[in-house]
């Protein structure tokens, strides 16, 4: 039974990996886990379709698609406004990674806060709720208004994890922002403003015991004074025959967080999928390649299951 990983997920707010065909491995934090890259790399296609070709791509790139599959998915991209007449409920938010680093985006209602566990968002509110080009034009309102931008990159966000305020400073930030932008003009008229409340994922992601892990000091509940979570190094490639393997302590967005011998290790995940993993010791270690420095500045037989 092969297992090709197809991405790490955030169903019931807990990180999984999920695998094609539907299966999918829990990963509660404080289990020893470890996996080994078989094979290449190979095309995950697009739109629930399988890549014609099954071509190989670059383990360093964080999208396992070729360009065709690359090309198809986004012409069907909610993000690239390819289906702009989408039925659908979508929602407005604002999400929090860190001290002044924030951002707007759009999600289906249906979602619920998904998306923003995807993100890696320590916090985040919503804004309001309509049609799909109705929260669109108002996310473009607040991008141009207030400065907010679309996109952050997952680098800043792992380097702002380690220098995290409290979490009434986090829902402080958050709310003045909401204040800000609920009061604009020019929202779209079919857009409902919806009433401010922070949401929370610091608990969700580990970031308790991510702090423990690196040898942090304790402090009244998530505070700046110590911050939390310095990585000595991110794992952004697999190779074949390479290992991954140690205790995960914590999880955000794409990233999974391992500690072993070294230090904590963080896993970008993006770089797991598409490639073909089978089982390794928790003791394997890592023996593939690792960017240094705080934060990135088995045994041939059917499995029943990975880890």
């Amino acid at each position: 039974m092969e297992w090709r990983c197809a991405g790490l997920g955030w169903p019931d707010g807990r990180p999984v990996l999920r695998w094609a065909g539907g299966r999918r491995s829990d990963l509660p934090y404080g289990k020893d886990i470890g996996f080994r890259a078989v094979g290449e790399r190979r095309c995950v296609g697009a739109r629930g379709n399988p890549c014609p070709h099954r071509a190989v791509v670059p383990g360093r790139a964080t999208q396992a698609r070729c360009p065709e599959c690359a090309r198809l998915d986004r012409a069907f991209s909610v993000a690239a406004d390819g289906v702009p007449d989408d039925p659908r409920t979508y929602r407005v938010y604002l999400a929090w990674f860190g001290p002044g680093l924030l951002k707007v985006g759009i999600t289906a209602e249906e979602r619920g806060s998904v998306r923003l566990l995807e993100q890696g968002a320590v916090a985040f509110c919503w804004l309001g709720r309509g049609p799909l080009m109705a929260a669109r034009r108002t996310e473009e309102l607040l991008r141009a208004a207030l400065g907010v931008p679309d996109r952050v990159s997952y680098d800043k966000k792992r380097s702002v994890r380690t220098a995290l305020p409290e979490r009434a400073e986090r829902a402080r930030e958050l709310a003045e922002l909401h204040r800000r932008a609920v009061a604009l003009d020019g929202w779209a008229e079919t857009l409902e403003r919806v009433a401010f409340e922070a949401v929370d994922h610091a608990e969700a992601f580990g970031l308790p015991e991510l702090r423990a892990a690196t040898g942090l000091r304790a402090a009244t509940g998530l505070g700046a004074a110590t911050g939390v979570g310095a990585a000595t190094g991110v794992v952004r490639e697999l190779v074949d025959g390479g290992t991954v393997a140690g205790r995960l302590v914590a999880a955000a967005g794409p990233d999974l967080y391992l500690a072993g011998d070294g230090g904590v290790l963080a896993v970008d995940a993006r770089v797991l999928v598409g490639w073909e993993l089978a089982r390794a010791e928790a003791g394997a270690g890592v023996t593939v390649p690792v960017v240094q420095g705080r934060d990135g500045g088995g045994n041939g037989g059917e499995q029943a299951g990975l880890f």
